[in-house]
């Protein structure tokens, strides 16, 4: 069985550009949402605030990984922010909340 491309893999310059795949796109935007929340704070210490290591936050944002949810949901829990997002699989656009 063939080893399933990583999200970074499908896309050029991630996470700066906008996939045309729905699931690479939700990656890209998670990937995004959470660099923003973590406000300049290491993997290490936003995964010590989610109960997480910091490996699966790397994963995250350098696109190395596909996230799970339960990782996604002790993100959110620990930052307190939510980092799911919310896009149009159509356009690609996020969708007002």
């Amino acid at each position: 069985m063939a080893r399933k491309p990583h999200p970074a893999e499908l896309v050029e310059d991630w996470p700066n550009v906008v996939s045309d795949d729905a699931r690479v796109e939700a990656a890209r935007l998670l990937a995004v949402a959470l660099r923003d929340a973590m406000a300049g704070r290491s993997a290490r210490e936003v995964g010590r605030r989610c109960g997480l290591s910091r490996t699966p936050i790397l994963g995250i944002l350098t696109g190395e990984t596909w996230p799970d949810l339960q990782t996604i949901v002790r993100l959110e829990d620990g930052l307190g922010v939510p980092l799911w997002p919310d896009f149009d699989p159509a356009t690609r656009e996020r969708v007002a909340g």
